[in-house]
């Protein structure tokens, strides 16, 4: 019987562990848009959005990293734990360098979750004369 009973406890003890690292970043945290799309935007103009989250769990959320998927784009994030019920900001720029179009994902990765959650960025970078060209009609 006792053997029974340590291998049930044994048994729960794993499936609680193997639960807790299941958890998703949206059962914790819950942005407003996962995504956004700048349209055209003139060469050389660098850009930002703000992706507004909140938290929606019953405790603290600390954001450990926010990380690009190239060197173009730079995310800033609250390095303060986000209280429960209350929103943050992680901010996504985008320098606008090169032509063409462009679709970037930001890593968020909150503490005690494994899974990082993904924000991304879209747009077209046109030239100058092409972007002065556009917005003159």
């Amino acid at each position: 019987m006792k053997r029974f009973m340590l291998m049930m406890l044994m048994v729960c003890a794993s499936v609680l562990t193997y639960a807790q690292t299941n958890v998703k970043a949206d059962a914790v945290v819950k942005f407003k848009e996962l995504r956004h799309n700048f349209g055209k935007i003139k060469q050389g103009v660098p850009v930002t959005h703000d992706f507004e989250f909140t938290n929606v769990s019953g405790q603290p959320v600390i954001i450990e990293t926010a990380t690009a998927s190239c060197g173009c784009t730079t995310p800033t994030w609250p390095q303060a734990p986000v209280m429960k019920e209350k929103a943050a900001i992680i901010k996504a720029g985008f320098n606008a360098a090169a032509p063409g179009p462009f679709e970037k994902t930001v890593y968020v990765k909150v503490k005690g979750i494994d899974a990082p959650l993904e924000l991304r960025i879209a747009g077209e970078v046109i030239s100058a004369a092409d972007f002065d060209k556009l917005n003159k009609k």
